[in-house]
């Protein structure tokens, strides 16, 4: 390379950059904190403004409203529930009902001799069919004999008719039992009376609704059913009160049952559908051969009076279940032995079983 052209270059300090002015900011800054100008230029940031927010729209405004009404409709529906909760477990506490006391039964001391025979004044049970009264004979050793001393009658329309009582004006019938819900469906057919889908049915127990499956489709039905009392169907009584409800019944008084629904001031009307009358026991000559004659129904003892005028009770022994057919023993001028069901007893077999281990136990 000649000496010529390395003159002709530029010097190497004219090719290097100046550094930038400091702006404005950034001088406020070095002034305030007295740092050098570069070191002041390389930490400062560029500064970017955010635009302002645009006014909202009136389709956003009404969405916002929109949701608010949601938030308020969510509260009021848990309220509503945690309200309908609390009112369903104070009705799903047991009512106490108080009704009258049953009288008091007197059972007489007259000396317990040795029994040997028993007369139950009921149907003689179908055999291989399991009877407490078979095996309690089995147990002692003494002799049984069943012989039914009343008899069902059913009444006719025309008598049916006399009572003046309109079926179809009660959406729900009371069942005390399968005898109730056979001639509740004769008088129906008899009377030409179509029973409505829509009738409710309150049974005493398990087995008298399944019953009803001989007269109409179970599954499409309103059944309700206790266990036995009708103190069971209390709480769904209660939910049906605006019902009128018929209570089918034999012309004997069903006392606890109509107590009870005057006590829940259930509308209700009774209706007789069939009678009990006594039995003809005319082929019986004497009762003196039995030692212990059980009754169960105030029916019974009548026709042991129709039938046997004469009859002197001397040492027979007279069972009576239930508080109606021992007031009617006591009604008719004979000697109670023998009353169930008491605290220790609730069964007439278990009221006969302790009353025949003390008398025969010499």
């Amino acid at each position: 390379m000649s000496v010529k052209k390395i003159a002709k270059k530029k010097p190497l300090k004219k090719a290097i950059k100046k550094p930038k002015k400091a702006t404005a900011k950034a001088a406020s800054l070095l002034f305030k904190n007295k740092r050098p100008a570069s070191a002041s230029v390389k930490k400062s940031k560029p500064v970017t403004r955010k635009a302002p927010p645009k006014k909202a729209t009136k389709p956003l405004v009404k969405v916002v409203k929109e949701k608010k009404v949601l938030v308020n409709t969510e509260v009021k529906e848990q309220i509503e529930k945690a309200q309908a909760v609390k009112r369903i477990r104070k009705s799903s506490k047991k009512p106490v009902i108080t009704l009258p006391p049953p009288p008091k039964i007197e059972i007489s001391n007259h000396p317990k001799s040795r029994v040997k025979n028993i007369l139950v004044s009921q149907p003689k049970p179908v055999e291989n069919e399991k009877n407490p009264y078979l095996e309690l004979a089995r147990k002692h050793n003494i002799g049984l004999t069943f012989r039914q001393f009343i008899k069902v009658e059913g009444l006719t329309s025309q008598e049916f008719r006399a009572q003046r009582i309109d079926i179809l004006e009660h959406g729900a019938v009371i069942l005390t039992s399968k005898l109730a819900v056979d001639h509740y469906f004769r008088i129906c057919n008899e009377m030409r009376v179509t029973v409505p889908e829509s009738m409710k049915y309150f049974c005493i127990n398990e087995q008298t609704a399944y019953y009803l499956q001989k007269y109409i489709q179970y599954r499409k039905r309103k059944i309700f059913f206790g266990h036995g009392t009708i103190i069971d169907l209390v709480d769904v009584i209660r939910k049906n009160k605006d019902e009128k409800f018929l209570l089918p019944a034999s012309d004997a008084n069903k006392e606890q049952i109509m107590d009870f629904l005057d006590e829940v001031k259930i509308a209700y009307t009774k209706g007789v559908f069939y009678k009990t009358v006594g039995a003809d026991l005319s082929d019986m000559k004497t009762l003196a051969d039995y030692d212990i004659i059980v009754f169960f129904t105030p029916v019974g003892i009548r026709s042991l009076k129709q039938n046997f005028p004469n009859f002197k009770q001397a040492n027979t022994r007279i069972a009576a279940f239930g508080h109606a057919t021992a007031t009617m023993v006591k009604n008719l001028g004979f000697r109670l032995d023998i009353f169930a069901p008491n605290p220790q007893n609730p069964s007439m077999t278990g009221a006969l079983d302790a009353y025949i281990k003390e008398a025969n136990k010499r």
